[in-house]
């Protein structure tokens, strides 16, 4: 049924929120201070038309903007936005009781994705290359993409070749695509069983485009050149598949906050290392002990450390710091600490940092929900927080990423 509703907040994900004496209406697209006019049913509601906008309303970017569900809040302007995001943080703060300074967002920039995961689909005719539309299977053909790097929007159509080649399934499947020193690295998944033929193709097309690598169900189809990134000066190979911040200008942001943090520390722990975004950098002013469970990365940070003599030693130990995380008796031998875990944060290891001796700590997070957590339990062993800032490297999304630097109190 066709309602008038009046927008009275923004939420989490960036649906506007109507209230109403059945409950909250949340409407994609809609922002605060709006009259629109939105077909409801069972609190969620599609947007029709809007009635009275907002001063804050902005001009999308894209043209599959509301169509695509790769962004949420392109109709945002620029102001709100950040602000949006910033309180996120905030709430999640407050819900756990801890009053914190929260600096301003660091934003990013359009076109500063350096990786993205498309959803590709062969069907008799064409091969979709995009990405799923909101809260559903439904792929979205794309023509352009504003959130991603230049060179991987160029690529678009060589990418969508090489699905049609690899595609040994009708199911959709993913095609995760990073931007390197070296070139674009692709990796397929999901794709099916590879015939000879198709893997002589696929390669051909490969070096025709120029990539400088691709896998396709965890096997190196070609390399033409190791893909390459950069951490702090320090030339990284990495791995297949391996992690990697979205966005350099944000990995540069978030790692010169716990580079001057951790200035003073001589020997610094960082957990949950991945390929050294954190550990080489800061091997330029003390030694590290990086700890990651993953041997790929592992692999690729210990080549990096070997090959750069200028830096201080660099140790690394494998290990899964969820069944296994580093005891504070460990712990005491450092003076600094960096930990950048995934989405479920360090719950089991903030326990032990927080009855450990060490004096410095910086905690990077994805997720504001699980970095409040884990700063409560850092609390109630004895650290302060110094200082929180938010960084932005998925633009026009609900994720927000974090940074929070604590110290251990007198």
């Amino acid at each position: 049924m066709s309602q008038t509703l009046t927008i009275a907040t923004l939420g989490a994900q960036g649906d506007g929120i109507a209230e109403t004496p059945q409950g909250p209406v949340f409407v994609p697209f809609a922002l605060p201070g709006e009259t629109v006019r939105a077909e409801v049913g069972k609190g969620k509601a599609v947007l029709e038309e809007v009635l009275t906008p907002a001063p804050e309303r902005a001009v999308p970017a894209c043209r599959h903007f509301t169509d695509c569900g790769g962004c949420a809040v392109q109709h945002l302007g620029a102001a709100s936005y950040a602000d949006w995001k910033r309180e996120k943080l905030v709430r999640a703060l407050t819900m756990r009781g801890i009053e914190a300074e929260v600096a301003p967002l660091i934003g990013c920039p359009p076109a500063s994705r350096r990786r993205v995961t498309f959803t590709a689909r062969k069907l008799k005719d064409k091969v979709l290359l995009g990405y799923n539309a909101a809260q559903s299977h439904r792929i979205i053909d794309i023509e352009e993409c504003p959130i991603a790097l230049p060179s991987i929007v160029a690529a678009k159509e060589d990418i969508r070749q090489l699905a049609g080649l690899l595609a040994a399934t009708p199911k959709p499947f993913r095609i995760t695509v990073t931007a390197t020193a070296t070139g674009l690295d692709v990796s397929v998944d999901g794709a099916g069983r590879l015939g000879e033929k198709q893997r002589r193709k696929a390669v051909d097309l490969a070096l025709g485009a120029g990539f400088a690598r691709v896998v396709a169900g965890g096997e190196a189809l070609v390399e033409s050149a190791r893909p390459k990134v950069i951490f702090g000066g320090i030339a990284v190979s990495l791995p297949p598949g391996g992690f990697l911040q979205a966005v350099e200008t944000a990995e540069e942001a978030m790692a010169g906050l716990v580079r001057d943090h951790l200035a003073g520390s001589n020997f610094t722990a960082d957990l949950f290392a991945g390929s050294g975004t954190f550990a080489l950098r800061l091997a330029r002013q003390g030694r590290v002990h990086a700890v990651e469970g993953d041997a790929a990365a592992l692999a690729a940070l210990d080549e990096a450390a070997r090959l750069s003599p200028q830096l201080k030693p660099v140790t690394s130990e494998r290990r899964d710091l969820y069944n296994r995380p580093l005891l504070a008796r460990e712990l005491d031998r450092f003076d600094g600490l960096v930990f950048d875990p995934p989405r479920a944060g360090a719950e089991d290891q903030c326990r032990q940092i927080a009855k450990s001796k060490i004096r410095r700590i910086a905690a990077v997070s994805c997720n504001p929900g699980t970095l409040a957590r884990d700063l409560a339990t850092l609390l109630e062993g004895g650290y302060r927080i110094t200082r929180v800032t938010p960084i932005d490297q998925f633009l026009w999304s609900p994720h927000v990423e974090a940074v929070a630097l604590l110290e251990r109190g007198r």
